[in-house]
């Protein structure tokens, strides 16, 4: 049977945490006993922290990163090498704040011998105009900088094999902020075999997005010249 990592990062989300993590880790009920759901958390400054250890208590596939960087990339980057490095054959990462629906995983999880990653496609946004804009403005980006053509790069829903990922997950810093995105950039770039599967994307239920408009500006700013940057290291496509 193969090993699944569900990985997700968490910051300050106790309103959300208990029913998140729940709906996920009954993915886990039918699958190898080797299979985890990861959350990393570290620098809540709420109840986060002791919410995920009381139910630790009981799940014994729940895991804790507790020494990441507070951001979400870093995050995002710790947990896709922690299932790396501890034997995943696939991984797939979401948010936990409740968007996402795990009723939609089953449908990913049937694909994925035909394809290296299964990518989530938000054609309708719960979280607003503006940040279906951005996600917009990125893939152009995208498309600029790196040819690649896709419709959504950065939906936290992704299935993805394990040694695709390890092919390029070390030439991000473990500090970046955008580690999604160049994922899906890399898997693009290099015709690794991929495929968009429409899903939805509910408004948040609770608790308050971390990332505001201002940070969303400023993040994009230096991922201009991050782009420049990472596409200096990237070889020419055959």
């Amino acid at each position: 049977m193969d090993t699944l990592y569900i990985v997700m990062p968490a910051y300050n989300e106790e309103a959300n945490i208990l029913s998140v993590v729940d709906s996920w880790y009954s993915i886990l009920e039918d699958k190898n006993p080797d299979s985890r759901l990861v959350v990393a958390d570290s620098g809540s400054k709420d109840a986060t922290h002791n919410i995920l250890v009381k139910y630790r208590s009981t799940h014994p596939q729940l895991e804790i990163l507790e020494h990441t960087d507070r951001q979400h990339g870093p995050k995002v980057i710790a947990l896709y090498d922690y299932a790396i490095k501890n034997g995943a054959d696939y991984i797939f990462q979401t948010d936990s704040d409740g968007q996402t629906n795990p009723k939609e995983f089953n449908a990913f999880w049937e694909e994925r011998k035909d394809f290296d990653g299964i990518f989530g496609h938000r054609p309708v946004r719960g979280d607003g105009k503006f940040r279906a804009f951005v996600e917009k403005v990125v893939c152009f980006l995208l498309k600029i900088y790196f040819k690649v053509n896709v419709p959504d790069a950065n939906a936290p829903f992704r299935l993805m094999r394990a040694n695709v990922v390890k092919k390029y997950l070390y030439r991000l810093d473990p500090d970046y902020n955008l580690p999604n995105i160049m994922i899906t950039t890399y898997f693009s770039y290099y015709k690794e075999s991929m495929v968009f599967r429409e899903i939805s994307f509910k408004p948040r239920r609770a608790g308050k997005n971390s990332i505001n408009i201002p940070k969303i500006i400023k993040i994009g700013w230096k991922a201009l010249g991050d782009f420049r940057k990472l596409k200096k290291g990237m070889k020419e496509k055959v």
